[in-house]
């Protein structure tokens, strides 16, 4: 008798078989696992109190010798020798997942946050990148309508913005680079349209 029980087992089988979907598998559990870690004290509700440390399970540190690499949603600290900032990447928010055609590429919707400025941060959209699955890089623009950030931002000031970019179907970065040439931070993002 053949059964969801089995072919869920079978699947799970062939996931942790050698091979490029076992990487992806790996990627997916760790992305999953370290979705709570960022955010300082807020942990997703569902995890028990007491499971993660804030002491170790905090964000990451970028610096221009030595560049974070997050998944998107977590946030980063950024340090130079002028400034330090915590800054945050949340998508990309697709639209029409489920449709019945896929296209190759979609519009992607960004979400950054930057806080916790300890001077003044340059703030340029010229500074974010997203690089595709294939190494092409794009400069995300504002969302249409959306109100521009400002060129500066200061000690106790929030910054939240949304960037727009059509970019195909796979896996991403987003990279930040606040002076325009050496990357601090770098988002790891999935487009998907299905």
């Amino acid at each position: 008798m053949y059964s969801a029980h089995w072919a869920a087992k079978r699947d799970l089988g062939r996931a942790l078989e050698p091979g490029p979907h076992r990487a992806v598998a790996a990627l997916l559990l760790i992305a999953t696992a370290l979705s709570g870690c960022g955010g300082g004290s807020k942990y997703p509700g569902f995890l028990p109190k007491g499971t993660l440390d804030p002491k170790v399970d905090a964000a990451l540190t970028g610096t221009m010798a030595r560049p974070a690499f997050t998944v998107e949603g977590l946030a980063v600290n950024v340090k130079t020798r002028t400034f330090e900032v915590s800054i945050t990447v949340s998508g990309p928010i697709v639209p029409g997942e489920g449709l019945p055609y896929q296209p190759p590429a979609t519009t992607c919707t960004w979400t950054v946050t930057m806080q916790n400025a300890t001077a003044d941060v340059p703030v340029s959209l010229t500074d974010f990148h997203a690089v595709n699955h294939l190494g092409s890089f794009q400069v995300p623009q504002l969302v249409p309508d959306e109100p521009s950030p400002p060129s500066i931002l200061q000690p106790g000031q929030v910054v939240t913005f949304k960037l727009r970019a059509y970019q195909l179907v796979g896996q991403g970065t987003m990279q930040w680079a606040p002076d325009h040439r050496h990357v601090t931070a770098i988002w790891d993002y999935e487009v998907e349209n299905d």
